[in-house]
């Protein structure tokens, strides 16, 4: 039986500080790492189940199937079976999709770009605080 129940927009207040906003749930779905690399994937178009895992370095097969259900579920991805002899099922961002698909490749982008800086700081924290330490462990001798 499909739900016809329609959700008062006017009723939700979005504040996403609230831990009660139902936004979180969909700030949860899309810090992803997946959806973080779905998106990119699928933006330059449609895509098999085994194209989106090829591309994708370390998916499994059951973490991709219940990403893409849970993009599915929330409006974000679009399922195509192309009804072919053999099963042949495509992905591609739905219009919703395409809009959050501009910020989050801006985001992928940024990150290949920034990479090599962030992991320098990491560095330099991990010496400086090491350093600490040992200054701390030397004063108690």
């Amino acid at each position: 039986m499909e739900s016809t129940k329609k959700i008062d927009m006017e009723a939700v207040r979005s504040d996403v500080f609230s831990a009660a906003c139902p936004s979180r749930k969909v700030l949860e779905l899309i810090a992803s790492k997946w959806v973080l690399l779905i998106f990119p994937a699928l933006d330059g178009g449609p895509m098999r189940n085994s194209e989106l895992l090829r591309r994708i370095e370390g998916i499994s097969q059951k973490v991709l199937t219940q990403t893409l259900k849970e993009l599915e579920r929330n409006g974000l991805v679009t399922r195509c079976d192309l009804e072919t002899s053999s099963p042949h099922v495509e992905y591609e961002l739905s219009p919703l999709g395409k809009s959050l698909s501009t910020t989050l490749v801006a985001l992928d982008r940024w990150t290949n770009q920034h990479y090599p800086e962030l992991m320098q700081a990491r560095e330099d924290f991990d010496a400086e605080d090491e350093n600490i330490t040992g200054r701390i462990v030397h004063k108690l001798r």
